[in-house]
């Protein structure tokens, strides 16, 4: 990926964030991604070669590396690293789209238009519920991938000598993981990271939601204040007598 393309992107997100999405785009970004791109690749290599058994049944190393690590850590990691990062471009897609519709909007009636959004980048409306799905997104996936590395691998942390007693293996056999502590350390990382990053988003959406029903409180109490005010009440007595003389009934 052309790195000046993946700045200005990051660049777009960042603008149109909290400073609780701030702080998990750099978790993502510094924790996570330049982490795994750096180390994961180098501490995993060649997984299946690296992984030993003490029997040469045929066969047999290849179905209990496959029993133990169906799917690669690394390529999980990778994935979970695309799912994750892809709702928050949502947001900016939303914006950009915005922004068309205001200069079509503009070319359309004039410079001096009334103009259809005061700021494009504002939360409000279906932007804001755009922002509010993406991070709910956003946390569903971490919190599907930490689950996933607990189900899908038996050895999740790798100890040091599994016990596999598949076919066509002809008894209980020992295997060995290359690196295991290594492994175990990256894999803390992720899975800590991945907790931060769920952490950050919770926090996020509280304080969206707290902030939009504050506006609300804010909004319905300006309207009660305004509706109780002394010149809207001599206004509404006023209607009252005017109401009130015309209905009075003059004897002949």
């Amino acid at each position: 990926m052309n790195w000046a393309f993946l700045q200005s992107l990051l660049s777009g997100v960042n603008k149109y964030s909290t400073a609780f999405g701030r702080i998990w785009l750099s978790v993502v970004f510094i924790f996570r991604l330049m982490v795994f791109v750096v180390a994961a690749e180098k501490v995993w290599g060649d997984e299946q070669k690296d992984f030993d058994c003490n029997t040469r049944q045929p066969g047999c190393h290849n179905v209990c590396y496959d029993h133990f690590f169906p799917v690669s850590h690394c390529r999980l990691w990778a994935l979970q690293l695309i799912f994750v990062t892809c709702p928050s471009l949502l947001v900016v897609l939303h914006v950009a789209y915005r922004n068309d519709r205001e200069r079509k909007h503009c070319l359309k009636h004039g410079e001096g238009c009334t103009r259809l959004y005061s700021d494009t980048g504002k939360k409000r409306g279906g932007l804001w519920w755009t922002y509010f799905f993406s991070l709910a997104f956003k946390m569903s996936v971490d919190a599907v991938f930490i689950f996933l590395i607990f189900y899908i691998y038996e050895a999740a942390f790798f100890p040091l000598v599994v016990k596999c007693s598949e076919d066509p293996c002809p008894n209980e056999v020992d295997c060995f993981i290359a690196r295991p502590t290594e492994k175990r350390m990256f894999t803390y990382f992720m899975l800590v990271t991945s907790f931060v990053c769920i952490l950050l988003t919770l926090c996020e959406m509280v304080y969206l939601l707290g902030k939009r029903c504050g506006e609300c409180v804010g909004k319905r109490h300006a309207i009660n204040v305004n509706l109780l005010s002394p010149q809207n009440n001599s206004i509404h007595s006023h209607e009252c007598q005017t109401a009130g003389n015309k209905s009075e009934y003059t004897p002949k």
